[in-house]
């Protein structure tokens, strides 16, 4: 059988989803959707889609171990699977899930010349101390947890091995949107805050521990997952290799967006911060903005979504939801 099919691994996730919502859309549904689902409610995600077949990661990695004749029909790949939780202690588990199953499946697709789409992450810039540019060399990031660690490290292992310009590397900012309920404590804090001012009247926002940020103005590049989604597309069609920004290149205060999930609500602002937990002090980045010229030069045309636009729609997705 002739190669028609598109692989998304982490398919029932965030970006996933609404990468297969966004392929649908463009008349593809020879989709082969790889996840985890488990006890999570990440599930609701698949209905809302269309795809030719479900498989579980495990299942998936035998394939490739057994070269199952599957495998001939792949024609793209979007590898987004991974474990997201920035707070997650396990580094043999964040090694095996982000490092080795990427490395696996990114040699397969090189292997087959087939393009290949992965999730990097802006967690890869550390403090930031060396800036947030993806032109810049990576071997010096020193990212501040296990997570971005275990992201860089591919990074690392593509350049090294000479195969990171045969594939396209996303380094995802602070990524929000509709189909990210099952995430737990990773959600956004938009979804967080809705829920927030929805059953309090108010939203809790984290103190500042340096003396050149006050309260809630730490400054977060924010991305609608709808833009995340049409980057990633455009960037795997058009075989722009590379590793990338996907960011908006524009960095707001948290305060900034609480208003405009106020705003969003119809509710007055109501803030109140907090102590932050003594194991996120030394880890918390508090200035993130994507250097997002590579983009640019390489002709991504549609623009983005700017912050109280998509929290004002993602709001409104929330309360159809929830009629």
């Amino acid at each position: 059988m002739a190669k028609k099919l598109t692989l998304v691994t982490g398919g029932a996730g965030l970006i996933g989803s609404q990468i297969i919502e966004d392929l649908n859309h463009n008349g593809n549904t020879d989709i082969l959707v790889v996840d985890h689902l488990g006890t999570s409610e990440k599930w609701k995600n698949l209905q809302r889609n269309f795809f030719r077949d479900y498989y579980e990661k495990n299942q998936f990695e035998s394939f490739l171990d057994s070269g199952h004749p599957i495998l001939s029909e792949i024609s793209e790949i979007y590898h987004l699977g991974a474990c997201s939780a920035t707070t997650e202690k396990d580094a043999t588990y964040l090694m095996q899930n982000n490092f080795h199953y990427t490395r696996k499946l990114a040699e397969f697709a090189v292997g087959k010349n087939l393009p290949f789409l992965y999730a990097s992450s802006a967690a890869t810039y550390g403090e930031g101390e060396f800036g947030y540019d993806d032109k810049a060399p990576i071997d010096n990031l020193k990212p501040l947890n296990m997570y971005g660690y275990s992201k860089h490290l591919f990074d690392l292992y593509a350049k090294k091995t000479k195969i990171a310009d045969k594939l396209i590397g996303l380094k995802y900012f602070n990524v929000f949107g509709y189909g990210e309920a099952h995430k737990g404590d990773m959600r956004s804090l938009v979804l967080k805050g809705y829920e927030q001012i929805r059953d309090t009247g108010k939203l809790k926002l984290f103190k500042s521990y340096k003396p050149e940020y006050k309260d809630g103005e730490q400054k977060r590049d924010f991305l609608y997952v709808k833009d995340a989604s049409k980057i990633s597309i455009y960037l795997l069609s058009e075989r722009k290799y590379g590793l990338y920004n996907v960011g908006r290149g524009m960095a707001e205060t948290w305060n900034d967006l609480a208003s405009a999930l106020f705003q969003a609500m119809n509710k007055q602002v109501n803030i109140e911060y907090v102590d932050m937990p003594d194991s996120l002090r030394g880890k918390y980045q508090y200035y993130t903005c994507a250097d997002m010229d590579k983009l640019t030069k390489v002709g991504y045309p549609f623009g983005f979504t700017n912050l109280q636009d998509a929290i004002q729609e993602y709001v409104r997705l929330l309360e159809l939801e929830a009629k």
